[in-house]
């Protein structure tokens, strides 16, 4: 499904008739940073999000298929469309940015709650209470007025509201607001999960074999990136990313030989991972993660950290299971 911010757009009614989409993020990467670009057309939509290095994740549709991932970035990003499509971009902030990515996949679970029978409050203590990761969109009776909560296993982690910009300072006092409007106006609820894993067919102990090695490789990439970013919202840092990432991989290496950067079997720059030692992929899971997870806690900012892990710990879910690793 393609779930659009309330907020007002930075840019509308484009048409990709006139557009070099790859030109188009490049631009925006720079003008905002992060941020979606939604597509529309009559008969298909289409969503690609980005943020300020790359683009992170895409949703296609029509009435013959329905795509995501690389397969759908390359449908929308193809000069040659088969669709006209207006196109409508968004800033979405850093805090919030992956878990928008992975709301394509969220399958709905409640349809058309209303004010009558239920109110939001109550319903949100309820997701709450059964540890939702998700979200709950919200219609004001008269259709003029909208929002989202969004919630990571069971906590509140941002939203997203008709009346203001995207800012994730306000999210509590804009829910709270919301929460009158609907008991003074009367609304709609719909409730959709994000399903714990992202539909591939996973081993439960894929560690073993070259043949996830490409797929865990990606996985870190992904997990680092978030941390890389998470990083860069952070108001006091001694240091800049790169150096503090080298020198908890030094302090690991102690444990994980491969991550002695001297060594120089594991490197991450640009985003990537170049890895050329022997270590399995437990091996590389546990090391990287472990790291990570320890440098988080010493930073002081773990509990936040998770709050942007979360769908990215719900998509990998199956191959994080026989690790043991507690986040």
């Amino acid at each position: 499904m393609v779930i659009i911010p309330k907020e007002k757009p930075v840019i509308s009614n484009l048409n990709t008739y006139y557009l070099d989409i790859n030109k188009l993020i490049e631009h925006y990467q720079g003008e905002i940073g992060s941020g979606g670009i939604f597509f529309r057309s009559d008969s298909a939509r289409g969503v690609v999000f980005f943020d300020q290095d790359e683009i992170l994740n895409g949703y296609f549709r029509d009435q013959e298929k329905e795509l995501s991932g690389d397969d759908a970035i390359d449908r929308l990003m193809d000069t040659d469309f088969e669709h006209n499509y207006t196109v409508t971009i968004y800033n979405i902030s850093l805090e919030e940015i992956y878990f928008w990515s992975s709301l394509p996949s969220a399958e709905r679970i409640y349809k058309d709650l209303s004010t009558e029978f239920t109110d939001l409050e109550g319903l949100i203590k309820k997701m709450s209470a059964e540890k939702l990761t998700g979200f709950i969109e919200v219609t004001i009776e008269d259709e003029k007025e909208e929002g989202l909560i969004f919630i990571s296993n069971g906590e509140i982690v941002g939203g997203s509201f008709s009346w203001v910009r995207n800012d994730p300072s306000l999210t509590r006092a804009n829910i709270d607001q919301l929460i009158e409007k609907t008991k003074k106006s009367g609304g709609l609820f719909q409730v959709s999960r994000i399903p714990v894993s992202d539909g591939r067919k996973e081993k439960p102990t894929g560690f073993k074999g070259s043949e996830d090695s490409s797929h865990t490789l990606k996985m870190l990439e992904e997990f680092l990136g978030i941390f890389e970013t998470f990083y860069a919202t952070l108001k006091t840092k001694d240091s800049d990313f790169n150096s503090v990432i080298r020198k908890k991989f030094v302090e690991s290496a102690n444990q994980f030989d491969f991550l002695d950067p001297f060594a120089a079997e594991f490197e991450y720059t640009g985003r990537r991972i170049i890895f050329t030692g022997d270590a399995g992929d437990e091996e590389l899971l546990t090391g990287v993660l472990t790291s990570v997870t320890e440098l988080a806690q010493e930073l002081g900012v773990l509990n936040e950290f998770k709050k942007y892990l979360a769908p990215w710990l719900s998509k990998y879910e199956s191959k994080l299971a026989p690790l043991n690793i507690h986040f």
